[in-house]
């Protein structure tokens, strides 16, 4: 299976103008960490519901933060995205790993956090963008612009 570009994920962030990248490293995704140029912190939280926390007091303090998380870590953020995001209103960017999708889209997959990541976001209305392996990933700093501009919470779905 393909792996995730994770250079090509942090030249979009940057391109973005992302100041902060919070997260638990995980899966394919946690490969981000020695792509990221010394324009966007890192912020290592301790489980996902914190990194939503702590990119809110960002996003309050005027910065531009995403959170990383794997499709598991966005189910166990729950209760802080429905806070953060639908309580408080703020425009939460998120880069979520699709972890087994590709396996899901070959049908083969037997994982049920791949089964359940895109109802699970439709169940949110989060509008999100999903990004195979190979893709052109400028549309998750497309839909970044967009939902900033909007001030709306998005997310980048990348397909692992």
């Amino acid at each position: 299976m393909a792996e995730v570009d994770t250079a090509a994920l942090a030249q979009q962030l940057a391109a973005c103008g992302t100041t902060h990248v919070v997260w638990v490293p995980d899966s394919e995704l946690g490969t981000l960490e020695p792509h990221l140029g010394p324009a966007i912190r890192l912020i290592r939280a301790c489980r996902e519901g914190e990194a939503v926390a702590v990119a809110a007091g960002l996003l309050l303090g005027g910065a531009r933060p995403v959170v990383v998380c794997q499709s598991t870590g966005f189910f166990e953020a729950g209760d802080a995205f429905r806070n953060v995001v639908k309580d408080l209103g703020l425009p939460l960017f998120l880069v979520i790993g699709y972890r087994g999708g590709q396996a899901l889209a070959a049908g083969q997959g037997r994982d049920s956090a791949a089964r359940y990541l895109l109802p699970v976001l439709a169940a949110w209305d989060l509008v999100h963008v999903v990004l195979g392996p190979g893709e052109d990933l400028s549309a998750l700093c497309r839909l970044y612009r967009r939902t900033q501009a909007e001030h709306t919470a998005a997310a980048a779905v990348i397909v692992e």
